[in-house]
Order: structure tokens, then C-alpha cells, then sequence
């Protein structure tokens, strides 16, 4: 077939035309968060789309973790939606915003594990709250999230009685037990040894690919943005606003913005 035919061929579009992307799991739009008279964030919008590790980053005082509380319900925006497969949690009352709430777990930066139960009491905490699961089905899903973290040995031992990285292991067991489909994570690598962190990275990695699991990670902390981040928007608090989103190495390295390059390479101010 000529070249001038294939161009005209009523079969063509069937292998020259994409897929359509999936629509996003959640989706900002228009979103200003504010303290008081003090914008933070300032009229911003990105979406989140299924399965993908989402990075929020930023310099101190950005906004990461306060855009981070907006977008899990403990705050509500000075103006803006947050979507959650076209659910606004913003304006969502009573049992409509309940059922959001379950579509996602969350882990805390410092874990925020009860210090008086145990792991398996830790992560049946959110089965006795949301459901009629009986006490052994509870106590199997309990397991089973832990298992899934590498702390099945581990289901008697108290938060006092582990490392800080089995915590937050621990952490996401139990923001894993109503099977969300979102976690949001704050600082999961803070106050983490390198060899730590790094294993915390893989862990996140391994629960989305074989899961399923769409994350929305706060962290600053280079080497794990890298390693997990298949897309990031950082924050600027000069700006109040997103100054720049994709792969974290394409911004490294292409970025025309200079606090970005400056950022992502770990320079020191000049002057």
C-alpha cells in the first residue's frame, strides 16, 4: 500500500491512535488553603491519576503537609475542591463524606501508633471502628496487613518494643486495613538511617505494583523522591503556588526554573 493510501485507510486510526488515559483518582481544582488572613497555597490545581506514586515536595514552610490535611479532611480550604473519583470532600456531609474517608488510608509522620496495644490490636483499630467483621476475621485481616510489611512476627509486640521503621511499617499496615485504594504518606522516611529508608522506599514500590495502591507521599528527602516518585509537584512559598510538576528527574535536569534546579541538586543559596 502506498503512503498516500495508508494516510486515507479507514483502519488506520485502530493502530495509530492511543489508548485514552484513566481519569484521576483524586483532582484539586482551584484549591487556596489559608490560616487565618494568611494564604499558604494560593489557587492551585493538579490531578492524581490511579496506581502512580504522587510526590508533593517542596522547602520548609511550602505547604506540603498543610495541602497534605486538606486533601485527607482535617481542614477545609479557604476556597477550592478536592475530588476523589469525583467526590468533593469538601462538600460532602454525613455518610457521603464517611464513604470518602474509607477510600483512603493515611500514615502519620511519626507513626502514630497507640502505644498501649499491640501491632495486631494496632491495625484492627480501623475493622472495629468501620465494620461487623467478627473477632477472628478481624484478627486474619490484622495479620495479613502486617504480613504484607514484613511484620508478621511482630503481631504481639508493642510500638515501645520495635525500631522506628517497623513503626511506620507498622503505620501502613493499618492505614492498608479497609483495602483503600489511596495512603497518603507524611515524611514516611523521616528520622529514618539511610539503609532504612531505602527499604521503606521498596516497600512502597512493592505495594503499589503488585496492589494496586495509588500513594500521595509528602517528603523532602531526595533520594526517596527519585527512587519512588513516578510524578511530583513542588510547592514554592514565595510563590504560593505549584512552580513545577513531572518526574523528578526531568525536573533535575531540565527544569527552567533555577530554585527548582537548585532544589533538586541539593545546592546551597548563594549571596
Amino acid at each position: 500500500m502506498r503512503t498516500e493510501d495508508n494516510l486515507h485507510h479507514p483502519f488506520r486510526f485502530l493502530t495509530m491512535t492511543a489508548h485514552p488515559p484513566s481519569p484521576p483518582i483524586i483532582s484539586v481544582r482551584n484549591f487556596t488553603a489559608a490560616y487565618g488572613g494568611n494564604v499558604v497555597i494560593d489557587d492551585i490545581s493538579f490531578d492524581v491519576f490511579p496506581g502512580e506514586v504522587f510526590v508533593i515536595l517542596g522547602g520548609s514552610g511550602c505547604g506540603k503537609s498543610t495541602m497534605l490535611k486538606h486533601m485527607i479532611g482535617l481542614y477545609e480550604p479557604a476556597a477550592g475542591a478536592i475530588l476523589f473519583e469525583g467526590d468533593d470532600i469538601v462538600t460532602a456531609y454525613g455518610t457521603q463524606r464517611q464513604e470518602i474517608l474509607c477510600r483512603f488510608g493515611v500514615m502519620y509522620q511519626l507513626g502514630a501508633l497507640f502505644g498501649s496495644m499491640t501491632l495486631l490490636e494496632n491495625v484492627r483499630v480501623p475493622l472495629e471502628e468501620y465494620t461487623d467483621l467478627p473477632e477472628d476475621a478481624m484478627n486474619l485481616v490484622a495479620r495479613m496487613k502486617l504480613d504484607l510489611v514484613g511484620l508478621g512476627e511482630f503481631l504481639h509486640h508493642m510500638p515501645a518494643e520495635i525500631s522506628g521503621g517497623m513503626q511506620k511499617r507498622a503505620a501502613i499496615a493499618r492505614a492498608m486495613a479497609l483495602d483503600p485504594k489511596i495512603l497518603f504518606l507524611d515524611e514516611p522516611s523521616a528520622g529514618l538511617d539511610p539503609i532504612t529508608s531505602a527499604g521503606l522506599d521498596q516497600l512502597i514500590l512493592r505495594l503499589s505494583r503488585t496492589l494496586g495502591i495509588t500513594f500521595v507521599v509528602v517528603t523532602h528527602e531526595l533520594p526517596s523522591i527519585y527512587t519512588i516518585a513516578d510524578r511530583a509537584i513542588m510547592l514554592d512559598k514565595s510563590v504560593k503556588k505549584i512552580v513545577a510538576e513531572g518526574k523528578p528527574a526531568a525536573l533535575r535536569d531540565t527544569s527552567d526554573n533555577p530554585w527548582v534546579r537548585q532544589f533538586f541538586n541539593r545546592e546551597a543559596e548563594t549571596g
